[in-house]
C-alpha cells in the first residue's frame, strides 16, 4: 500500500513570524542594524542644532531673561555665565546632544519598534504608527509644558534665596536644569502609551486599574514631586495633573477596546 504523496514544501512547518526563523547571530545583526541607523538619526540631529546653536540657546534662555526684566525686585541678572575655559565649549556639546535626541525621537522610537516587531502577533503590529505618534506627540507636549513653567521654576528659586542675594547663573548649570526639566516632564509623558499598552497585550484591565484610582492618583503626585528637577510646586503641579489625567484617560481607552473586543467576539459567535 502506497502512502498519500507528501511535497517536501508541504513537510516543512509553517514559520508564524519572522522571529521563528532568526537565529541569534540573525538577531545581534538586527540590533546592530538598529543601533547604527539610531546613531546616524542622533548624529543628523546634532548637527542641525550646533549649525542652529545662537537661535537655539536665545530660546532656551527666553523664560530667565523674561523674569528679569519682568521682575526686578529678584536682583537677578540676565546674561548667563561661564567660570571655566570649557564651560562654554562642553555646553555647545550639551545642548547639541540633548536637541539631537530630541530631534531623532521619532527615527529612534521606529527602530525600537522594528525590533520588537518580529516578536508581536499580526494583531499587535497594527499599533506600530499610532504607539510611534503618540510618543512624540506626548514627549512634544511634556516638552512645552516644561518650558512654559520653566520661568514660575526659576522665580520660586530665586525668591527662596533671601534678600540681598544676587541670581548670576552659569551658563552650564541653567542648560543642565532646562534639559532635566524637558525630560523629566517628557518621559513622564509616555506613561499613558504604557498604560493603553498593558491593557492591549491584556496585562492589566481597565476595570482593575479603575478600581485603584485613588491610590493611581497618588502615585502620580509622588512621581511628580521626585522627578521634577526644580522642586518647585509650580512645575510640581504642571506634572503632577496632566499625569492624573492622562490615567482616567488611558482607563477610559482601555475600556473603549475591551468593549469593541466583545463586540467583535459577539458577532463571531
Amino acid at each position: 500500500m502506497k502512502l498519500p504523496f507528501r511535497s517536501k514544501e508541504a513537510a516543512k512547518p509553517k514559520v508564524a513570524t519572522p522571529d521563528d526563523r532568526m537565529t541569534l547571530i540573525e538577531h545581534l545583526a538586527e540590533l546592530r542594524t538598529r543601533i547604527i541607523r539610531s546613531l546616524l538619526a542622533v548624529v543628523i540631529g546634532i548637527s542641525i542644532v550646533l549649525a542652529l546653536y545662537n537661535p537655539v540657546l536665545e530660546f532656551l534662555r527666553g523664560p530667565y531673561e523674561n523674569l528679569c526684566a519682568d521682575r526686578p525686585d529678584l536682583n537677578c541678572t540676565p546674561s548667563l555665565q561661564f567660570i571655566s575655559p570649557l564651560e562654554g565649549f562642553s555646553t555647545r556639546l550639551s545642548i547639541s546632544t540633548y536637541g539631537g535626541i530630541i530631534l531623532a525621537l521619532p527615527v529612534l522610537l521606529w527602530q525600537v519598534w522594528r525590533f520588537v516587531v518580529p516578536a508581536l502577533h499580526a494583531k499587535e503590529k497594527k499599533y506600530a504608527i499610532p504607539f510611534i505618534a503618540s510618543s512624540v506627540l506626548l514627549f512634544a507636549l511634556g516638552a512645552f509644558l516644561a518650558y512654559w513653567t520653566l520661568e514660575k521654576a526659576l522665580e520660586f528659586l530665586i525668591s527662596w534665596a533671601g534678600t540681598g542675594v544676587e541670581a548670576n547663573f552659569r551658563v552650564g548649570e541653567y542648560v543642565r536644569l532646562v534639559g532635566l526639566m524637558v525630560a523629566a516632564f517628557g518621559i513622564a509623558f509616555q506613561f499613558p502609551v504604557l498604560l493603553v499598552g498593558l491593557q492591549l497585550i491584556g496585562m492589566v484591565t481597565p476595570q482593575t486599574l479603575l478600581k485603584g484610582w485613588r491610590y493611581a492618583i497618588m502615585v502620580c503626585f509622588v512621581v511628580a514631586a521626585v522627578i521634577t528637577p526644580s522642586g518647585d510646586p509650580y512645575s510640581m503641579l504642571a506634572l503632577a495633573l496632566p499625569m492624573s489625567l492622562f490615567f482616567l484617560l488611558s482607563v477610559l481607552i482601555g475600556w473603549l477596546v475591551q468593549r469593541a473586543k466583545r463586540k467583535r467576539e459577539a458577532a463571531a459567535v
